[in-house]
């Protein structure tokens, strides 16, 4: 059985970089609680993030989540769609 944790979406690019183009540091983004610390970190790793925050991501880059995010099937699920 495969690990629960293991989440084939990806993110296209970097969140923290983009928000940082746009104008929101790290600090910025927890001093006016537009994200939390735990968010910012799960954006660190590349982990999942709720999709409250990601309603928020999308309003702060002035996009869509598909913009944001990616599907990437592992090795596992190609072998058997073909």
């Amino acid at each position: 059985m495969k690990g629960v944790d293991r989440v084939p979406i990806k993110y296209r690019i970097d969140i923290l970089e983009a928000l940082k183009v746009a104008g929101y540091s790290t600090y910025k983004l927890r001093k006016e609680k537009l994200l939390g610390e735990a968010t910012i970190q799960r954006l660190r790793v590349g982990a999942p993030v709720s999709w409250e925050n990601m309603s928020v991501l999308c309003r702060l880059l002035n996009c869509q989540p598909g913009d944001i995010l990616e599907y990437v099937p592992d090795s596992e699920e190609k072998a058997t769609s073909e």
